[in-house]
């Protein structure tokens, strides 16, 4: 039986949607649930619900790193910050994993600090699934490292190839080096050192060369590695790209009478759509490389993209994720 420790203080609608996640989550499944956070606000919230499950426990913090703070900043000054009690819950092993909607910089930092990073990983990486036509796409990091070396793609690939395959169930993933064109020229000097270095793993690691923007949606490969400067662009670009469809079309169905007939359909279709590429919707990002399993979800999830983390930290932890991690380091470094 799992150990979740969630930190309910991180989000924009904490600690309402974490809480209710939480108890949706507990309701599912025999792991224990353990609600980190200010324990008034926590049993607020448990009072709305009818009964709380005997899975479900309290863990006081007294403080929390709201989603503006710097990260450092914030944990240094606030050293019974939600996150910091939630990673040293997994450090003591009163918890297996941790999930928070919080501060994305603050839940890298806490997870570095305190519970460290697995042999072989000297950073850890944020990896998202982007989902399109024939399955799903891994891409990390997406935020964790805004500066890397080649060294750090090549660890990511390695993790991000171990992901797919134990999580996803992908038998032999395709890995790609997101880059400004297929040949081996293209790219920075980073992009560049990183090909060569991925080049000498080929066949181990399943390296198919440099992939480009839209090779992310196409299904041509399952796993795409850059630095988290470039990878949280192209996060957020998707994001702002699927918000502008949904105004554009809603403003052309409202145009006229006969647009509008349709657009009940539509809203429908694109609902579903927005759901597909909405890695919150299917349980959230992990931070592949750490001492423990973290996993991050959106600033804005709901009760529903926290219950798919809990279950998505379950999986890790079911199999075996980062002992995958550590000897696939180990093989091919």
């Amino acid at each position: 039986m799992s150990r979740i420790a969630v930190d309910v203080m991180g989000g924009d609608y904490a600690p309402g949607a974490p809480v209710a996640g939480a108890l949706l989550a507990s309701r599912e499944t025999r792991s224990e649930l353990i609600l980190v956070g200010d324990a008034k606000r926590i049993g607020k919230e448990l009072d709305k619900a009818e009964n709380t499950p005997d899975n479900v426990s309290i863990e006081p913090a007294s403080e929390w790193v709201d989603m503006d703070e710097s990260p450092v900043t914030a944990l240094r000054e606030k050293k019974d910050a939600s996150i910091l009690v939630g990673m040293r819950a997994v450090k003591s092993g009163l918890a297996d994993a941790v999930v928070t909607a919080g501060n994305t910089g603050a839940a890298t930092v806490a997870s570095k600090t305190v519970l460290h990073t697995l042999g072989g990983a000297d950073r850890p990486a944020i990896a998202v699934r982007i989902l399109n036509p024939t399955g799903s796409t891994v891409l990390l990091d997406v935020g964790a490292n805004v500066d890397c070396k080649p060294r750090h793609l090549l660890q990511f690939a390695i993790m991000g190839g171990v992901y797919a395959r134990v999580i996803l169930g992908v038998r032999a993933p395709r890995v790609g080096l997101l880059s400004v064109g297929t040949e081996d020229s293209k790219g920075n000097e980073v992009t560049k050192a990183a090909y060569k270095l991925l080049s000498e793993r080929e066949e181990p690691l399943n390296f198919i060369g440099n992939v480009e923007g839209g090779d992310l949606f196409s299904g041509n490969v399952e796993v795409v590695v850059c630095d988290g400067f470039t990878g949280n662009i192209v996060l957020k670009s998707g994001e702002a790209l699927a918000a502008s469809f949904e105004t554009l079309l809603r403003t052309e169905f409202s145009s006229d009478v006969f647009s509008a007939a349709g657009s009940l359909l539509t809203r429908r279709a694109l609902r579903r759509f927005k759901s597909k590429i909405d890695y919150s919707e299917h349980g959230a990002a992990p931070l592949l490389g750490v001492k423990g399993v973290v996993l991050i979800c959106h600033g804005h999830s709901s009760p529903i993209a926290i219950k798919n983390a809990v279950f998505a930290a379950e999986r890790s932890l079911s199999r075996n994720l980062n002992d995958h991690i550590v000897t696939a380091l180990e093989d091919m470094l």
